[in-house]
């Protein structure tokens, strides 16, 4: 007839996943219909109104603090960069640096392009003695010419040298007001965070998709080296450095290669975590 232990057991068991199947039913029935008689509950009663007002005035507010949070980490050091240079920084190197014949040139670069224009002025008057028909210039009205065009050349150089020395401190200012506000407003950086996750959240999966490509793209793609060369070389003239060719190169091929090796990275460590869709969307867009 069998063994009875066996019947019992397998009768046993049957017995108990029904009843936990029929207890997880009613509790998901149960805790649903909660749920919807608590959300009619709190949608029906007096102040229903006043919490939903109350809700967005928080959400107003923080938004407000974040925006404000973002536009002072932007325009504060911007405005300390420029009124500390013009007002404070300028005024002391041309006191400190003066005229002097040895503080026109502040590197080769400077010196190089004045050399080319006073050249090519030279080269113009006499191509203007060779096509006009005025009477030629005498040598020593071609040497005070000369002589203008080299102290206007002087002036433009010295201004060029001094304002890239100013730029180097009024820069240091600025770095300096960045840190000091972004430490005093600390508290609202939180916000700034959840604001910022807000905004993200509310593009689509192919907007996301879009902006992580484009970014990458931007770093190392194809016209990128262009791009940072140009970059990279508006930097160094600002604070009167003269442009190496070498080191650019250098640059351009290891420090964005890194970039973008950290930001695939964090695509597949954290996004996949964050926003699966988003990854599966951006690997339709990359095929």
């Amino acid at each position: 007839m069998g063994n009875p232990d066996r019947f019992n057991r397998k009768s046993y068991s049957y017995v108990d996943s029904n009843d936990d199947y029929d207890t997880d039913r009613q509790g998901f029935m149960s805790g649903s219909i909660g749920r919807t008689l608590n959300r009619i509950r709190q949608e029906l009663s007096p102040g229903a109104e006043e919490e939903v007002a109350r809700e967005y005035r928080i959400t107003r507010e923080k938004t407000v603090a974040a925006v404000r949070f973002l536009l002072m980490l932007l325009i504060i050091p911007i405005l300390a960069q420029t009124l500390s240079k013009h007002l404070l920084v300028s005024p002391i190197v041309w006191q400190v640096r003066g005229h002097q014949p040895a503080s026109v040139f502040l590197n080769e670069e400077i010196k190089e392009e004045a050399f080319k224009e006073l050249a090519s002025f030279e080269e113009t008057l006499k191509f203007e003695a060779l096509i006009t028909s005025a009477p030629p210039l005498s040598e020593e009205e071609k040497e005070e010419l000369v002589k203008e065009k080299a102290a206007e050349l002087a002036e433009e150089s010295l201004a060029e040298s001094n304002n890239a020395v100013s730029n180097v401190f009024a820069d240091l200012i600025a770095l300096a007001t960045f840190t000091f506000t972004f430490l005093v407003g600390r508290g609202a950086l939180d916000v700034l965070k959840e604001f910022l996750s807000g905004v993200t959240a509310s593009l689509s999966d192919s907007a996301k998709a879009f902006i992580i490509i484009l970014i990458p793209d931007m770093v190392v793609g194809f016209h990128s080296p262009h791009g940072w060369e140009v970059l990279l070389e508006g930097i160094a003239g600002h604070l009167g450095i003269v442009a190496n060719a070498s080191m650019i190169s250098l640059f351009i091929a290891t420090i964005p290669v890194v970039m973008d090796t950290m930001f695939k990275y964090w695509i597949f460590r954290t996004l996949t975590q964050i926003s699966p869709t988003t990854v599966a969307t951006l690997k339709e867009m990359d095929d």
